[in-house]
């Protein structure tokens, strides 16, 4: 089928509520759990799926008993289906923000450099002058959140960015520069080290993050220009909680952003080791799509995340 000709199938044949069964089928990889989510009869969901292939003279799900799978056609088709439909909810929030004024919704993509400090200040901030704005949180690592970012799946990703020319459609704004600390718990033997280098932690038990992080890249990095192995065996988190844990319950040691650790040694829990900053200060920051345009809720928050970065800048003026 020519392009023109796919083209006139789609706009006719592709309704709002097929879109929106298309993403979920996909997400369920079960048309009977996606029929149920959208309160329709299993065989009504199964004939919108075959019409559509049918139309379109393409398969779009693999079927099996476990249930089906997006074929490559099916997973084009389901990512346009989601930037058409996250199109039209920001249509409807910023219609709605105009009519209330103070209004919406943005979903925003936390990396651990901004969970401690940045985006929890600015979510008040924000909550503060604007309360009837919702604010949805998702949490992982680069990798992820940027792939979420890319299908519109979020309005904005906060956290630690590459200083490097922005790519993907994709663009960057540094806010700020954090240090990143070696921590342990607040009784850790190595506490009564006095001042400590690489070499002394090198066979320590380590918590780093996983080895696609830009983090574990600087860090490994710090390693070898002091002519040493990566600390063998560690545990690879980005789970501020779980890493807390085992700080407290362990010997354990581990690299955060000072944001982070000084949250947690204003109660006592954790506390820098007196070793010099093995990396420089990283650009913290916002990603977001170079040509969307943001919905005003989203505004807002970037707003809020600019002004919160400026006292935090402030703040480490004076700790440095």
């Amino acid at each position: 089928m020519n392009p023109n000709m796919l083209e006139r199938h789609l706009t006719s044949r592709l309704k709002f509520k097929y879109l929106q069964l298309l993403v979920t089928v996909g997400e369920q990889r079960n048309i009977f759990k996606a029929a149920q989510i959208h309160n329709m009869a299993q065989p009504a969901a199964t004939k919108i799926i075959r019409d559509i292939e049918s139309a379109l003279n393409i398969n779009l799900f693999d079927r099996s008993s476990r249930g089906v799978t997006p074929t490559l056609y099916g997973d084009v088709l389901i990512k346009h289906a989601k930037l058409i439909l996250s199109q039209v909810k920001h249509a409807s929030e910023e219609l709605s923000s105009l009519q209330g004024g103070l209004s919406g919704r943005v979903t925003v993509g936390s990396l651990l450099a901004a969970s401690a400090t940045l985006l929890p200040n600015a979510i008040t901030h924000l909550k503060k002058d604007r309360p009837n704005v919702s604010v949805s949180l998702m949490e992982g690592t680069g990798d992820k959140l940027l792939n979420s970012l890319k299908i519109d799946d979020l309005d904005i990703m906060v956290g630690r960015i590459p200083e490097a020319p922005d790519e993907d459609g994709l663009v960057n704004e540094v806010l700020y520069y954090e240090p990143v600390v070696i921590v342990t718990r607040a009784d850790h033997p190595l506490q009564n080290k006095g001042r400590l280098s690489l070499k002394d932690l090198v066979n320590e038990d380590w918590i780093l993050p996983p080895q696609e992080t830009m983090l574990r890249k600087e860090i490994d990095l710090a390693f070898h220009k002091e002519g040493l192995d990566v600390p063998s065996n560690p545990v690879e988190s980005v789970s501020i909680l779980t890493n807390r844990a085992l700080l407290k319950n362990s010997d354990m040691i581990t690299a955060l952003p000072l944001q982070v650790v000084l949250t947690y040694e204003e109660i006592g829990l954790l506390k820098r080791l007196d070793i010099p900053l093995i990396i420089e200060p990283g650009p913290i920051g916002v990603t977001l799509r170079a040509k969307r345009e943001l919905p005003p809720a989203a505004h807002y928050l970037l707003e809020a995340l600019r002004e919160e970065a400026a006292e935090l800048t402030k703040k480490y003026k004076d700790l440095f």
